[in-house]
């Protein structure tokens, strides 16, 4: 089978057949893998999703470092191509996704039936295949952890990447008044279609005067919850606009610099800081991670949220995906994509 593989720690961006140190290989001939239990059963994969931490992992800077060589990836959707003797919820055929450690860079990979979830009819598959890690993540965060509420103020980071589009419509669909950041006339404006109630172009103005301003016309006190994927100085301006009681969302560090919260502040003002490491909820809480889901999944159904795929590549192709989402070109999510799955091109 096709697969891609990660045979050193290096930089995702650089060329797969042109450069020495890129840290990939690409093979058409990996061994397909086979079924290891009653309960296993093989997808072909039809697309997997690129996060954040698969760039980092794949740097040698992620928590977690597996052994070389491996098959990078995470989430994914796909159609089952064979089934164990003891599987029960599906068959050859079923549209399902799911994710992984790793191993999702490959036309096929093997998972236990109870990691799978089935794909509802008319769903997107790419679509699909780009929930899990971004939408999971969110819908955690806002949900389970923060116990967002309807009229509620939801401040929202980096809110055109993968996880802060996710963010947004989650917001959205609970009643929260959303307020996101974002930086670009592009990334505005797809905002504004999600029905945003206020957008702040990071190019054209200041993070605190902007939504100062918006609260004073909407005579609201400050954001109730502070979702935040991207860490350094904007993060720091964003707690100054956080009210008594807040919620503060650790998801990541995509600007690369750790912000400090102080906490002197955090105890006067009575705020309540999560970290959030979504992949450990398989380990640690797998029945929270499995219902929230399958309630994405019927939101997709339902059309309550959609997903926007910015970039779709092959595998072959797979440096010039990590470029954009290392240089932060996409606007949501960026696919590798298998078969006749991949009807759109790059905007790269």
């Amino acid at each position: 089978m096709e697969a891609l593989l990660c045979k050193k720690i290096g930089d995702p961006t650089l060329p797969l057949d042109d450069s020495p140190s890129s840290p990939f290989t690409l093979t058409a001939t990996h061994p397909i893998p086979e079924l290891n239990s009653p309960t296993s059963v093989r997808v072909r994969v039809r697309a997997t999703s690129l996060n954040y931490a698969n760039y980092l992992q794949i740097l040698g800077k992620y928590q977690e470092k597996p052994p070389l060589p491996f098959i990078p990836g995470s989430d994914y959707s796909g159609v089952v191509d064979s089934v164990g003797s003891g599987v029960t919820k599906f068959k050859a055929g079923d549209a399902v996704c799911s994710l992984a450690s790793l191993g999702s860079f490959a036309q096929f990979i093997v998972a236990d039936e109870a990691q799978l979830f089935r794909v509802p009819e008319g769903c997107d598959l790419v679509a699909a295949g780009a929930l899990p890690v971004a939408y999971g993540t969110s819908h955690l965060a806002l949900l389970h952890r923060a116990q967002l509420q309807p009229n509620q103020v939801l401040l929202v980071l980096g809110a055109a990447g993968g996880v802060g589009l996710a963010a947004v419509q989650i917001g959205k669909a609970c009643g929260a008044i959303v307020i996101a950041v974002a930086r670009g006339d592009d990334k505005v404006q797809l905002l504004k279609t999600l029905g945003v109630d206020h957008v702040v172009d990071l190019s054209k103005g200041n993070v605190t005067e902007s939504v100062k301003g918006f609260l004073k016309a909407r005579n609201l006190k400050g954001a109730d919850v502070l979702y935040d994927p991207v860490g350094g100085k904007v993060t720091k301006e964003a707690m100054k606009l956080l009210n008594w009681g807040a919620h503060i969302l650790v998801i990541g560090f995509a600007s690369g610099d750790v912000p400090v919260i102080p906490a002197n502040i955090a105890l006067v003002k009575n705020w309540t800081v999560h970290g959030l490491y979504w992949g450990s909820y398989m380990i640690h809480r797998p029945v929270v991670l499995q219902n929230s889901l399958k309630e994405l999944l019927s939101w997709l159904a339902s059309g309550l949220i959609t997903i926007n795929i910015s970039h779709a590549f092959s595998l072959s192709e797979a440096n010039l995906a990590f470029s954009a989402l290392k240089d932060r070109k996409a606007i949501g999510k960026v696919m590798i994509v298998f078969d006749d799955q991949k009807t759109f091109r790059s905007k790269l």
